[in-house]
């Protein structure tokens, strides 16, 4: 953790000696001495961080270093706030009193930055009576760590049949995939997060009789995060001759891997071998011992079971075969665990404590492990002693830390973080900030980790670019879990799970990267980097401000609990979240004094105006003020240079589509450069002509929204989206939704465009769209064409989505098998003509979701429904009630049967209170004419 702060720091360092200091020759001297000097620390900072924790003296030196240069860059930045006033010194020359105060500060900056780089240049020093530690250590500790991990994973190697719950399927499954199948070698790779049981359920699997019966040899290969290549082969090598009952000739070199490679291959050469490879950490490890399993047309398998996707994909895209993601176990099985664990074989749970039990399992939110765990520290405790249930349920975090029973959850769930790359350990502790159970936006955290420092800039790529692969990277590593895709498959939205989160936070308190303060605190700390508070702020006890503070993220808190902390926020503050402040109208003057603020967040509040002054923010990069009333912005804004996204849009949900709401755009908007997305703009106002000219100046742009677009301002748009050669995203409405786009102009598209959103009436399909090879989503709403846009859209190669409202006067929609091959998503909606929609066998392959709304005129599913073999979700809005009622009644309706292979119907219509929405669940007995309606949906929303 260290060495992403010092690496940061460097950063800054070469930064200031560029730009700041070099009139001041003394000052430019001890800066680059002290950037040396943390260069040459920096290659041992990630042995260190490997013994911070089982080395006090390493962990004290780390916490020295970590220190050191949190104070070089809060001096950095005072010094640069200081000499700020120096630019209109000579304004104030003959006005004594200012000019003294000017020549002090700039004084005390540079003895404080010639303090600071003393300091770093002492505890740099430290590093040299260090370094025996990092070589002596690092395979002990290295071998420790394995030496803990493999007496868990025998643990779970020797579980009782009768402490598996919820097994059977997966277990089935995999055994189907290892005894059936091709002849050639296949790979059967299972993924997911630590603690779900992967490698008691492939030691089930492997001990499974028919697995047993169908090869002739079985090898199980323990593996761990520092295992070599050498004792992987080794250990393989010497399973394989005991099973031959061959001995390994002496003079044999069991540390040539080449060898070793070419043994094992010579033996399994000509017969059925299944090879379990537990717990592969990295692609390279697979990569290692790949070519050691020979492909021999006997049916042959090798099963590997990681963390890691990019390992499961990398196994099946080398021999082919199956990758599976186990994931937690349902509510209903994980009760079923738990009590059975909990009450000695007892499947209920005594009245007094289900609720508290309940409360407790849902912190393991189904991991098998946790739930094990702890349900055998509460076995010993009495069903009638229910403060010490209730004490457990309170303090999980402490008993968890505490508990020798209960520390293995810890220890195995922390192993995913120890093998994380320091700038991704720090992105990973960024998590610790948000309320539990918190759904986070995927762009959200790229945007947070950009603006606290932790992206490091890489050559042809942009910063959003970089920490996206970080996001995935975390995502791959099953320490985020996906909940919510776009329609095109991108990651939206996602979460972390419970446990994973408080180690996070205890991880982010004992190295001071950031700090809690839940309800119950009455007091901020003082040395504290970055606050995360929670709920109702207690009234403040400070003597002084937290000088250190560089990021404050606040949740829940209420309006005036807010007045009063921003009162006590230094102004080197960098992130300010404020999202969802209740009853916030007005935006807090004291934010504009913020001079370093990169992120500002006031999304969800009632804020509905933003000061002139917001131009002293010139460190600015993100500027959210989603669902909130601000409809202007001030000129000034355009004096924010850095500005990389500016988010400024309500929406509402009114009966079947949004009302979108955007901002007036100052004059000369195409001055912010850095701009990569705006959205939405209005581009109906005074200077409309103007502004829609301006957009081609922002030429980093990657996603534009604009709403109220005039039929004469088309022509102008379109020479300004030909130069936005990054556009990613772009979304059009026109004036009321009802004017002309007139978007034939659109000669050369952004060649990187993937997804388009059109709302308005064209006078004829777009050339453009059908043209763009890359394109995978596409809404036309309101289009109102004269010719069938589907003749021309057909043969897009990578359309996914593709919704369409109102864009042609169809009577009978038809698909054949030539087109639409890879198209997931059809929306169909407003086509009051439609009767008929005919499928043919063949067509439309690999469609998963169709949603049909607002078509009264049609009474039966499409024809030929039945060859989607894909599809998977089919919802109807109002449609004709003769269909809902084919469809709710049962199998005596030629249309209920059609639709028997779809999981889920969805139906329903819009009412007073919203959408009534109804799931038609869909089962293995639908086919005998059961099934059941579901209500208890949530509200649909468009």
């Amino acid at each position: 953790m260290a060495e992403s702060s010092v690496s940061y720091l460097l950063n800054r360092f070469a930064d200031f000696l560029r730009t700041e200091v070099q009139n001041l020759g003394d000052v430019h001297g001890e800066v680059s001495s002290a950037k040396e000097s943390l260069e040459r620390v920096k290659a041992h900072l990630q042995v260190a961080d490997s013994l911070e924790e089982v080395d006090h003296e390493v962990e004290v030196w780390i916490k020295q270093i970590r220190d050191a240069a949190h104070d070089m860059e809060d001096t950095l930045d005072e010094f640069k706030l200081a000499f700020a006033a120096h630019q209109g010194i000579w304004s104030v020359l003959f006005q004594l009193p200012t000019f003294t105060r000017i020549l002090k500060a700039r004084y005390r900056a540079i003895n404080d930055l010639k303090r600071a780089t003393a300091r770093i240049e002492s505890v740099c020093e430290g590093h040299k009576r260090l370094r025996w530690k990092f070589g002596k250590f690092r395979r002990h500790i290295s071998n420790e760590a394995d030496s803990h991990w493999q007496d868990h994973r025998g643990d779970a190697l020797l579980i009782d049949k009768t402490d598996l719950v919820g097994i059977e399927e997966h277990k089935s499954f995999l055994v189907k995939c290892l005894t059936e199948g091709p002849s050639e070698r296949e790979a059967v790779s299972m993924y997911g997060m630590g603690g779900l049981g992967k490698t008691t359920l492939a030691k089930q699997v492997y001990d499974d009789p028919a697995v047993k019966k169908h090869f002739v040899f079985r090898v199980w290969v323990n593996s761990s995060s520092s295992s070599s290549t050498e004792v992987l082969l080794k250990d393989m090598f010497l399973q394989i001759v005991t099973q031959i009952r061959k001995h390994v000739p002496r003079r044999m070199d069991t540390s040539n891997h080449d060898l070793l490679k070419m043994m094992i291959k010579s033996y399994l050469l000509k017969v059925r071998y299944l090879i379990v490879l537990d717990d592969i950490w990295h692609v390279d490890k697979w990569e290692e011992v790949k070519y050691a399993f020979p492909s021999n047309e006997c049916g042959s398998r090798v099963m590997v079971t990681t963390r890691k996707q990019d390992v499961a994909s990398a196994s099946r895209n080398d021999f082919g075969g199956t990758t599976y993601e186990l994931k937690p176990l349902p509510d209903e099985e994980a009760w079923n665990l738990f009590c059975r664990k909990t009450f000695q074989g007892e499947i209920m749970c005594p009245s007094n404590l289900e609720e508290t039990c309940k409360s407790i399992l849902m912190k393991c939110e189904g991991l098998p492990l946790p739930i094990i765990a702890i349900s055998g520290v509460l076995a010993s405790k009495g069903v009638h002693r229910i403060d010490e249930w209730e004490l457990i349920k309170r303090s999980l975090r402490a008993e968890i830390d505490g508990n020798d029973r209960l520390k293995k959850i810890n220890q195995v769930l922390s192993l995913s973080f120890k093998d994380l790359p320091y700038y991704l350990k720090s992105c990973f502790l960024l998590l610790s900030v948000f309320p539990e159970g918190d759904r986070i936006k995927r762009m959200r955290l790229i945007r947070l980790w950009i603006a606290e420092g932790f992206v490091e800039a890489k050559e042809g790529r942009t910063l959003e670019e970089v920490a996206g692969d970080y996001f995935d990277e975390l995502m791959n590593r099953s320490l985020l879990q996906l909940t919510r895709a776009t329609n095109d498959g991108r990651v939206k939205e996602c979460r972390i799970h419970h446990l994973l989160q408080q180690i996070a936070i205890q991880k982010s308190s004992d190295q001071n990267f950031a700090v809690r303060v839940e309800e119950q605190s009455s007091s901020w700390p003082d040395n504290v980097r970055r606050l995360s508070v929670h709920h109702r702020l207690q009234p403040i006890k400070l003597d002084r401000s937290p000088s250190r503070l560089r990021s404050l993220y606040m949740f829940g808190v209420e309006k005036s609990s807010v007045k009063a902390a921003l009162l006590y926020v230094p102004k080197l503050l960098t992130v300010l979240e404020m999202k969802g402040v209740p009853g916030l109208q007005k935006f807090p003057n004291s934010i504009v004094e913020m001079y370093f603020l990169r992120y500002l967040s006031l999304r969800y509040t009632e804020i509905r105006s933003v000061p002139s002054s917001i131009g002293k923010l010139q460190n600015l990069e993100t500027l959210d003020l989603k669902h909130t009333y601000v409809t202007e912005l001030p000129a000034e804004i355009v004096k924010l240079q850095r500005l990389r996204h500016l988010i400024v849009y309500r929406y509402e949900n009114v009966s079947y589509s949004e009302l979108k709401y955007a901002f007036s755009t100052p004059a000369d908007i195409g001055s912010l450069q850095c701009l990569q997305k705006l959205a939405y703009i209005d581009a109906n106002g005074e200077r409309s002509r103007t502004t829609v000219r301006d957009i081609g100046k922002l030429t980093q742009l990657r996603r534009l929204c604009i709403l109220n677009l005039r039929e004469k301002d088309g022509a102008t748009l379109c020479s300004s989206i030909s130069k936005l050669t990054s556009l990613v995203s772009l979304s059009i409405y026109s004036l009321n939704g009802e004017e002309i786009l007139d978007l034939q102009y659109l000669y050369l598209p952004p060649p990187l465009l993937l997804r388009v959103y059109l709302k308005g009436r064209l006078p004829a399909m777009p050339h453009w769209i059908p043209s763009l090879q890359s394109l995978n989503t596409v809404h036309l709403l309101g289009s109102c064409l004269k010719d069938d846009p589907l003749l021309c859209m057909q043969n897009m190669p990578n359309l996914v989505v593709l919704e369409l409202q109102k864009v042609f006067d169809w009577k009978v929609l038809h698909f054949n098998p030539s087109g639409f091959k890879k198209l997931c998503r059809l929306g169909l909606d407003k086509f009051p003509e439609l009767r008929c929609i005919e499928v043919e066998e063949g067509a439309l392959p690999s469609l998963t979701h169709l949603i049909i709304q607002q078509c009264k005129l049609l009474q039966n599913v499409p024809l030929g429904i039945e060859h989607l073999s894909a599809l998977k979700v089919m919802e109807l809005f109002d449609v004709h009630d003769d269909l809902i009622l084919k469809l709710t009644q049962g199998d005596k309706f030629e249309d209920f049967q059609k639709v028997a292979h779809v999981p889920e119907i969805r139906f329903g219509s819009w009412t007073e209170d919203g959408w009534d929405v109804k799931s038609l669940d869909r089962s293995d007995e639908v086919a005998s004419s059961s099934h059941r309606i579901r209500s208890d949906l949530p509200p649909r929303r468009k």
